[in-house]
Parts: C-alpha cells; structure tokens; sequence
C-alpha cells in the first residue's frame, strides 16, 4: 500500500472516530419520551394486525358526537405533533383523531417489519375499527396523503372525503431530497445512522422540506431529533425506504387512483421541492371521468408540510371543503 493511501485511510478513520465521538446517539427506549411528548390526551394501544399486536401512539379530541370525525396521517419521519396547529382549531367543533404510523413517531417500529403500502392501509383500518369509527374524513401529508387515498380506494366504504396535502403515490422526480432520506438508501449510511445521529443533519433535513427554513427552531428539531430516536424507528425508516423503492411506480398506484370516487381536495406548497407542485397536474388529469372532480389549491410561500409551515394558511385553505363533507 502506498504511503499516500495509507495517509488517506488514516484521516479517514480519525474522521469516523471524531463524528462517533461527536455525534453517537443510542436509541432511546419508549418510556424515556412518552412524558415529554405522550402527555394526555395522548393514549396507546395495541392493535390486531392478523397474528400480531402493533401499538399505536394516538389522540383523540374534540366533540364525542361529531358525525363524521377527521383522522389526520402525518408524514415520512414525522408524527401526529405535525397536527398541532390544526387540531387547535378544528377540535372547538370536530372531532379529531391522529395517529403515529408505524415506523414513526411514539408508536414505533412495526410489528412484522411490513412497510409496504398495503400495510399501512391494514393498519389505517385496524385502527379505525379499535377506535369503532365506521366513516371518517381523512387528511393527511405526504405518504400520510398516500396512505389516505389508497385507504379510501381499498375501503371506500369508511371515507367520506379526503385532504390530501403534497400527497405521494403516484410517480414524482424530488428536485430535493432531505439528507437524511438520502442518508437512508445507501447502504453504509444507513446501517451508520443506526448509530450516529448529527442534530445538524436532523436540522437541514426539516429545512429542506420548507419554504422558508428560518421557521424550522430549536423546539422542532428537538420533536424531530427524539422521535428518530425511538427505539427501532432508524432502522424502520431505512426499511421504509426500502419498500418505498420497491413499489415505485407500482401500476397499482394508477388503478387504485383512478379506481377513488371520494370527494378529494388536493393541497400543495407552491415552493415543494421534495414533490414540487408540477406533479399534481397528474392527480387531476388520472381522475376517473364518473368520480367526483378532484379540486387543487396552491400554497404559495410554502414547502412540503404546509400543516406544519403554517397551520393557519393551510387549514383555510381546507376548512370550506371539510365542513362541506357529511
């Protein structure tokens, strides 16, 4: 070996061990985060998922006798918090439940390590009939949008309408990808993400999907920070993104769209550069012609978590269509 190379190799390996040192972070068992971020009303529970029990971090607030309560689906490698905003205001008249996905948030890794999309869809399901609701509308952002609308097109019967925020499913090119989803499909990054966590990497991630990244501030990078933490949720997040490549561009994704006659609002952050607004066109042209018409509103000065950029902005943009569904 070459002095040069073994030169190399050396500054290397002091590189690895300064970024050990400066940034190990052990995954954090459950109960070490639940009084910080599962105070009332959150719950837990645990739900049938055929042979298995998968729990569920969850709240459930507002009006009991609310006829048609909204369920909230946060996104990749966020958790019902994103809601926060929303919640404060839509639960002084409706019922409003959310969820931690599985592999996200409080409620962990799953159960039998499935996250394909019909997983979700299972669980989606499985909690809805735990909770006893027969019919809810649905919004969710991202892949908490996806797992919405296949929802809806697998069990139509239980949705009455849908808000989709920066919805993912059918096929987009990022002009962006947050680091640490980038981190997560290759291989020696990933497996040293089970280990390593830089609160930078955590920071620039968030910024990534706003508009405006000065609104990204300590208190959320600290949610998101811990909640990645969770024990299991690392390794859940690269599994993931596994199954997320696996059915890219799935033919099933278009079927199943085109399959929806749920009333459905699109929402989308005119400055999304994780899935940019130039894709949404799709889910207006793939809509069946017999379908409800399907209406999008642009977001400007917005990314891709407008519920979490700006709670105010986004809920009045969706609030006329949620009051309008019965």
């Amino acid at each position: 070996m070459s002095a040069w190379l073994i030169r190399l190799v050396g500054v290397l390996l002091l590189a690895l061990a300064a970024s050990v040192a400066a940034f190990k972070a052990l995954d954090r068992p459950l109960e070490s985060l639940v009084h910080r971020w599962a105070p009332p009303p959150s719950q837990f529970s645990e739900l049938r998922l055929g042979s298995e029990r998968q729990l569920a971090h969850w709240r459930d607030e507002g009006p009991r006798e609310d006829a048609l309560p909204i369920l909230l689906l946060h996104g990749t490698s966020d958790s019902l918090h994103t809601w926060d905003g929303w919640v404060a205001e839509l639960a002084k008249t409706r019922r409003v439940l959310r969820v931690d996905l599985p592999g996200f948030g409080l409620t962990g890794p799953a159960a039998d390590g499935d996250y394909r999309m019909a997983a979700y869809v299972r669980f989606v399901k499985a909690f809805l009939d735990d909770r006893g609701l027969q019919r809810v509308l649905i919004a969710g952002n991202s892949l908490g949008g996806e797992t919405a609308w296949m929802t809806a097109a697998t069990h139509p019967e239980r949705v009455a309408g849908l808000v989709l925020l920066d919805p993912a499913g059918l096929p987009f090119e990022p002009d962006v990808l947050p680091l640490g989803f980038a981190a997560s499909r290759f291989g020696p990054t990933a497996w040293l993400s089970r280990f390593l966590l830089p609160r930078p990497l955590v920071r620039h991630s968030v910024e990534q999907v706003f508009a405006r990244p000065e609104r990204v501030n300590n208190a959320l990078v600290d949610r998101f920070f811990e909640m990645a933490l969770r024990e299991g949720n690392r390794e859940a997040l690269g599994r993931r993104v596994t199954a997320l490549m696996s059915e890219r561009g799935a033919p099933f994704y278009v079927e199943a769209w085109r399959s929806l006659r749920t009333p459905t609002l699109l929402i989308w952050g005119e400055q999304d550069r994780l899935i940019p607004p130039r894709y949404a066109q799709q889910y207006l042209d793939l809509r069946a012609p017999d379908a409800p018409a399907a209406t999008l509103k642009i977001l400007p000065g917005l990314g891709h978590v407008p519920q979490l950029e700006d709670p105010q902005a986004s809920l009045a943009a969706a609030r006329p269509f949620i009051d309008a569904i019965r």
